[in-house]
């Protein structure tokens, strides 16, 4: 028994020692675990960093003791949708020191090419016509599925070619029937828009050229469509030629443009759906929440990226559902300090968001959100622009009829209390009205010979048969400033704060410009200029009151729908309205009465004196646009704003570009 007393005596001093020692913590900082102290975890600071001035760094720290890999269970698949399991454990034990050791080496498996026989064989037309518009609610926009007569334009199987067939890109301008040509595109190479082996874009790293059927074939689709308009403004066509091969290396930038192709591609073919065009929106859209959280980010990407999603939003068939990067792309915008002063992508993004926002604010009878003195716009018409560079005079004239809007949108509900007053209002609105017709006017006085039309044909000279003379127009840029050119004067026309548009000088100047803007659209060729020539054609066929001119505009409109996909029946409705055609004994009695003057021409046109007329009947009996309001979509574009835009997303960057940096691109 006495052998085995001094165990018991010393298995009784280990247990006391035990006892004695410190618990170890589980809830300590790792301020304290890193140095190998107990922490009495204490909040908000421990009592070891109170005494060092170190910084009590909370949080879980994992250890990776046991770890297996198992195989997931199987999941039956059906016809309606596919899951696939991913493993980011390793992924997840990287972030930790020594985590991702415990793993086993991964074996190198040759990835799987899939035999791809088939071959999409895409032909693009000269003459189509099929680019969403640009405002951002309730403007023509394209309809998911074509009239049933024109399916056969769209085969629903591809051919077969040979393994070593690539995408064909076919340019076609046969069609001299229209000038709204048709195109053909092909349904998808490949099916399923669930399939989990069909990954967006790797993550962002450099990448060579694409590789994916899919994916090039949207990437010609935005190249040839999409940025076809959205470089309708710049000389140095960053959308169609620039950015695409920056992607490369950006993912949230590449999806974004994939976005817009795949949706584009499904606006005009059923054969396409627009899950897909979703799926990459989505995917853009996550990263750019991401990156906007990093205030180390790359800020000319974030807001490159920002304005694309903001195109892709205007494509979308209910845009007042979806307008999550509206406003955010011109916060970014502003956060970048983009101005008309701006050069490369700054300008690029600059010019595409003022001008879809112009085009909103015309149809809505909107006063522009960004006031344009604010734009950085040089307007000295004595300081010469170097030749051949017709977009400075076309930035001009878009600040010049953004100012003719906020004009328009400002004509006040009800007359002043007294008469005094409201002729001191008339008498400012008569020389803000002058100012603004002096402007225009010295504009299209002062633009090279390169921005007036090359040939002009009356339309007994032409064998179209069309009510509209042909204007031909030969620049992209000079036919959006002619098409805003005569726009701007129509809108003159129905705001003169003196003259009604039934007197004899309103009426012929407003339809002087509508006749021109209207046969520059029935004859132009160019579809990368259809976003504003849809929006000025509803302008100027307001005033039309010719029965034979207001039935070619309608016309004009079924044919852009018919070959595009753009839904105009809208316009149709507001137009027969103004026409009164919801009435047809209205129409017969004014054709009964002949109410439109022969046509005079536009140089007889001369301003009021400038002694003021005696004050006209209460504004409530005269005809004209409603007073509007501002931009209620961009009021708040700001970051400075209390609701600025991605408010639980947004974190400010620490550091922004200079400004000669915004042609990186």
């Amino acid at each position: 028994m006495a052998s085995h007393e001094p165990a018991v005596g010393a298995q009784t001093t280990e247990n006391a020692a035990a006892a004695a020692r410190p618990k170890r913590v589980r809830t300590g900082c790792l301020t304290c675990r890193e140095r190998h102290l107990k922490c009495d975890e204490g909040l908000p600071e421990c009592q070891n960093c109170r005494k060092s001035s170190r910084t009590c760094k909370r949080g879980v720290r994992l250890n990776f003791i046991d770890t297996q890999v198992k195989s997931p269970p199987i999941t039956p698949p059906t016809q309606d949708w596919d899951i696939t399991f991913q493993d980011e454990s390793r992924e997840i034990a990287s972030e930790y020191r020594g985590g991702l050791g415990r793993y086993a080496p991964i074996s190198q498996e040759a990835e799987e090419v899939p035999d791809i026989k088939e071959e999409a064989l895409y032909q693009f037309s000269s003459g189509v016509l099929n680019t969403p518009t640009l405002a951002p609610q309730q403007l023509p926009s394209l309809q998911q599925s074509l009239p049933a007569g024109d399916l056969e334009s769209y085969p629903a199987v591809s051919q077969r070619r040979p393994d070593n067939s690539r995408e064909q890109h076919i340019h076609s301008a046969n069609n001299t029937d229209s000038t709204f040509t048709s195109q053909t595109i092909p349904p998808p190479p490949l099916p399923t828009y669930n399939d989990s082996k069909q990954t967006l874009t790797p993550p962002s790293e450099d990448r060579g050229p694409l590789d994916s059927p899919e994916e090039l074939l949207f990437m010609q689709v935005f190249v040839e469509e999409v940025g076809l308009w959205m470089d309708s403004l710049d000389p140095y066509k960053h959308f169609s030629r620039l950015l695409p091969f920056n992607s490369l290396h950006e993912p949230m930038l590449l999806n974004a443009f994939l976005a817009c192709g795949a949706r584009h591609l499904a606006l005009v073919n059923p054969a396409y759906h627009e899950d897909k065009a979703l799926h990459y929106y989505d995917d853009a859209t996550t990263r750019l929440l991401e990156a906007l959280q990093n205030p180390n980010r790359n800020t000319v990407t974030c807001a490159t990226t920002a304005v694309i999603l903001n195109v892709y939003e205007i494509m979308s068939e209910r845009p007042l559902q979806r307008m999550n990067h509206i406003a955010g792309a011109r916060a970014l915008i502003k956060e970048c300090r983009w101005t008309a002063k701006s050069s490369g992508v700054g300008a690029a993004c600059f010019w595409i968001n003022v001008g879809m926002e112009l085009l909103s604010c015309i149809r809505f009878n909107w006063q522009v959100a960004w006031d344009p003195d604010l734009w950085g716009v040089d307007m000295d018409f004595s300081r010469e622009i170097e030749y051949g560079r017709e977009e400075g005079w076309t930035y001009r004239l878009m600040y010049i009829v953004a100012k003719i809007a906020n004009f328009r949108s400002s004509v006040p509900r009800q007359a002043e209390s007294t008469q005094h007053a409201e002729q001191v209002r008339l008498s400012n609105r008569f020389n803000e009205w002058n100012r603004l017709k002096d402007w225009i006017d010295s504009w299209n006085n002062n633009v090279p010979r390169t921005m007036h039309p090359m040939g002009y044909l009356q339309p007994h000279q032409t064998s179209s048969k069309s009510a509209f003379p042909e204007v031909w127009l030969i620049k992209r840029t000079t036919i959006v400033a002619r098409l805003f050119y005569h726009t701007g004067m129509c809108l003159l026309a129905q705001t003169h704060p003196l003259l009604s548009t039934r007197s004899p000088d309103m009426h012929e100047l407003q339809q002087s410009h509508a006749h021109d803007l209207c046969g520059i659209v029935a004859h132009v060729k160019d579809r990368g200029v259809a976003s504003v020539a849809i929006r000025s054609l509803a302008i100027a066929a307001e005033c039309l009151v010719s029965r034979r001119e207001q039935e070619e505009v309608l016309d004009i409109f079924d044919r852009i729908q018919k070959e595009t996909g753009w839904r105009t029946g809208f316009l149709h409705k507001e137009l027969k309205e103004k026409w009164g055609w919801n009435n047809e004994d209205q129409y017969q009695q004014q054709q009964q009465q002949n109410i439109p003057a022969p046509m005079l021409p536009l140089q007889s046109y001369q301003f009021p004196p400038s002694n003021l007329p005696p004050v006209p009947p209460p504004p409530s009996l005269k005809q004209g646009p409603r007073q509007g309001i501002i931009n209620p979509i961009l009021r708040s574009a700001d970051f400075s704003a209390p609701t600025h835009p991605y408010q639980s997303h947004y974190v400010a960057p620490l550091h922004l570009p200079p400004q000669p940096q915004y042609n990186q691109y």
